[in-house]
């Protein structure tokens, strides 16, 4: 049954959720199918299973509604099961979804990408991010001829593929030699970044970052970036996946004015929809096609790349956004929401422990105990006190579908989170209101 809302005490409970997440893991390894879903992301037995959402609210199966934030880990920026996306799917579901040979909806899909990204000349789809991000690492190895990759090191994620995931703490099954040929720059910082491509001369095959993440790029440094790659011969890659249409409906390099060898888009593109893309300059692109003399390069070939109805959604979801500017949406909704977030913060006294950060169409937040620190302790009491207040918040990221009434309902239940977590603070110890172990980080090597 609906209840409307979780407004509760430290009493709030999800007895369906956590049998069902026992179920979870009893077939699937994890729990889920993105470790960053995992129920050890959340309190200990505060793990809501989802039924149903529409638009900025989800419903879990013990029958509580929440107002959802990093919506389908950013993937649903739109809102869930918006209409205009779900018309255009439906219109191709009755024509058949997948052919032994191209359908006419791949060339409609890359005529409308490549005219909302100009900077790209070429694009092939996928299904993820993951996909997208290794063939652009290994159609820089093949155009360059060099076996190393360079990676920013201040960003959290690239790929599930060895190139990437052997450099964390989770690098089990990874074979040292993998990962041997990744090497890491700071963000931000040229003169480390030509140091090391001076290190490696003539071994970097590409740099891959992501333009910008919870802080804006330093005045020069993406220009400055771009020309380090063209002095040292290397591939610039843009992964896009969070600051496409986010920050842009052509990504951080249609904002910043930046273009790059080859770029990655996905989340946002789809609004929930399996699609991802790899775009770029055409002469690197058509290394992979037909048309030239060289040694050929696969690079995507999947079977369910180019789904019809994730195509169809893919030129939804750009149209929604050229017609009704959600880009400028989600900033001012995102505007108004750390604005209010901050407020309730500094009225309990705790303005310097509960931080949001970011642009404001992808805001974060940081939980610091009585030193100033990141504490996985105080996140899980924040985090058992949204879920408490009708708030499923793992991050602050908003969709379009946010009403004000949303967000003012979601600052008033951070007040009162803000006022358990000042106790906490006075007495230098959250353990009282964790409610069992706390959230746990992602990368980590022991399970």
């Amino acid at each position: 049954m609906d209840t409307g809302s979780t407004e509760g005490t430290a009493e709030f409970r999800l007895p369906r959720s956590r049998l069902a997440n026992e179920r979870l893991h009893a077939m699937i390894p994890g729990g889920a199918h993105t470790y960053a879903k995992g129920d050890d992301q959340y309190p200990e037995n505060l793990a809501p299973v989802i039924s149903h959402g529409r638009g900025a609210h989800v419903w879990d199966i013990d029958g509580n509604r929440y107002v959802e934030y990093g919506s389908g880990l950013r993937s649903v920026s739109l809102g869930h099961a918006h209409p205009r996306v779900l018309e255009a799917v439906r219109r191709e579901l009755d024509r058949g979804g997948n052919f032994v040979r191209p359908s006419i909806v791949e060339v409609e899909a890359a005529e409308r990408f490549l005219a909302t990204v100009p900077t790209a000349e070429m694009v092939k789809f996928a299904k993820n991010g993951s996909d997208t991000t290794t063939a652009a690492v290994r159609l820089a190895r093949a155009a360059t001829g060099r076996p190393r990759v360079a990676i920013c090191a201040d960003h959290p994620f690239f790929s599930i593929d060895d190139w990437f995931i052997g450099t964390t703490p989770m690098s089990a099954g990874v074979p040292a030699a993998t990962t041997e040929l990744t090497v890491a720059f700071p963000y931000g910082d040229l003169a480390a970044t030509e140091e090391l491509l001076a290190r490696y001369q003539d071994e970097v095959a590409c740099l891959i970052l992501e333009p910008a993440t919870h802080t804006e790029p330093p005045p020069g440094y993406l220009v400055g970036l771009r020309e380090l790659a063209d002095r040292h011969g290397c591939v610039l890659v843009f992964d896009e996946m969070i600051t496409g249409f986010r920050w842009s409906e052509a990504g951080a390099q249609g904002l910043y004015g930046v273009v790059p060898d080859l770029s990655t888009f996905g989340k946002a593109l789809g609004n929930g929809f399996a699609v991802s893309a790899l775009a770029g300059r055409r002469d690197l692109m058509k290394l992979a096609g037909l048309r030239h003399s060289g040694d050929r390069v696969f690079l995507l070939s999947t079977t369910h790349g180019a789904e019809t109805h994730s195509l169809a959604a893919a030129m939804a979801v750009q149209t929604i956004y050229a017609e009704e500017g959600v880009t400028a949406r989600l900033h001012a909704l995102g505007e108004k929401l750390a604005a209010g977030v901050r407020e309730a913060a500094a009225s309990m006294g705790v303005s310097d422990h509960i931080v949001v950060r970011g642009r404001a169409s992808n805001l974060v937040f940081a939980t610091l105990d009585e030193n100033g620190q990141p504490s996985q302790e105080y996140r899980t009491l924040f985090l058992r006190r949204l879920l408490a207040g009708g708030v499923l918040a793992p991050s602050f990221v908003v969709s379009s579908a946010l009403s004000d009434a949303d967000i003012d309902h979601t600052v008033a239940v951070v007040a009162q989170a803000c006022g358990v977590y000042r106790k906490a603070l006075e007495a230098a110890d959250p353990t009282p209101w964790l409610g069992g172990r706390p959230v746990k980080p992602v990368f980590r090597r022991l399970a």
